[in-house]
């Protein structure tokens, strides 16, 4: 993945939704009935803008592609009930509902060793593990986030970043889930949620994220309001 491919995918996800003419909410940790009479806005963008300050383009503009209403809450449903079961089932990821999508947060200690993007075997159950929940709740596109701290050069650690979030992806791929949902991208250091002034927080920067949102079959299963699982 080229340093061009990495712009542009993040861009080009942020003018979709723009175009989509989402509605736009906030980060709620309890997630269905959500959203109704927001008013329609790029929200997308807004929201991208919001999360390229927080660590995350993709995060930022799931919070800005809220769709708000009974759509809206039939996604919420069918999120609510898949995040469950990723915090339940994959050991060492962290869970969020972010929006009408999820965020799925792992420690890039715990999947790869130091420096390298070889998923270690005891990740790659965990991965597998996650794979077959995405399998089974198939109506959503995925962006897979690479991220590391900035000890380093910057050009090694976008290598490096671009090189997890695409493990990642490949072995996702491997265990079924279709690589037209997936969208691999390295940030390298430039997306921080922490300092990287003390080792705790630099552990914080290295991560892979995993963003989860609905596509449009799943928009339209819910307009019509009901969802085929």
């Amino acid at each position: 993945m080229n340093y061009l491919q990495k712009l542009v995918k993040p861009v080009a996800f942020l003018l979709i939704l723009a175009m989509t003419g989402l509605t736009w909410g906030c980060q709620t940790t309890t997630e269905a009935g959500r959203g109704a009479g927001i008013g329609a806005t790029a929200g997308g963008v807004i929201g991208g803008i919001i999360g390229s300050h927080s660590g995350s383009w993709v995060k930022g503009a799931i919070i800005g592609a809220v769709i708000g209403g009974a759509t809206g809450a039939i996604i919420g449903d069918y999120m609510d009930k898949q995040a469950a079961e990723i915090d339940r089932d994959v050991e060492g990821a962290r869970v969020e509902r972010v929006g009408e999508g999820i965020r799925v947060i792992f420690d890039s200690g715990i999947l790869f060793s130091t420096g390298s993007s070889t998923i270690t075997s005891t990740s790659r159950y965990n991965i597998e593990k996650l794979a077959r929940i995405l399998n089974r709740y198939h109506d959503t596109s995925l962006v897979i986030e690479g991220h590391t701290d900035d000890v380093g050069s910057e050009e090694a650690n976008q290598s490096l970043s671009e090189r997890r979030a695409d493990s990642v992806a490949n072995l996702l791929e491997t265990y079924g889930v279709s690589a037209r949902r997936l969208s691999p991208v390295g940030f390298g250091e430039t997306h921080p949620v922490a300092s990287n002034e003390t080792e705790y927080d630099r552990k914080l920067n290295r991560r892979v994220e995993v963003l989860i949102y609905a596509n449009d079959d799943l928009k339209r299963q819910a307009e019509s309001g009901e969802i085929r699982f």
